[in-house]
């Protein structure tokens, strides 16, 4: 019986740590973290997925190759978009987010 309630624990916490991990994780090419505290992450994780969700969201940016890593509360936006327009729509949609600091825009322009 203690077994079970043991491995149901472990299988929970397992499930939260791959959570957390999988959300953090990008390929955007932002510098490696020095040292930062749980907290921090978990802001910088929050950022990341509310910038994520209002980049879908929003009509007028066409998100689908657009990575996003946030660093100490600076968004890194890498990728790229069909237009300008959608690099610019797309830094504007990022200021819009709560707890932003600064953005790095690297989104790159693919040739039409």
């Amino acid at each position: 019986m203690k077994t079970i309630q043991f491995l149901k624990a472990a299988g929970s916490v397992a499930c939260i740590a791959f959570a957390l991990n999988a959300n953090a994780q990008s390929t955007a090419s932002a510098p490696a973290g020095v040292s930062e505290s749980m907290g921090a992450h978990v802001d910088d994780t929050t950022i990341t997925t509310k910038v994520k969700a209002d980049l879908l969201a929003n009509k007028n940016v066409k998100s689908t190759h657009i990575h996003v890593k946030t660093e100490k509360s600076v968004v890194w936006l890498t990728g790229t978009v069909p237009s300008a327009a959608d690099k610019t729509a797309a830094e504007d949609v990022v200021n819009q987010v709560n707890g932003v600091k600064g953005i790095k825009n690297h989104l790159k322009v693919a040739a039409e």
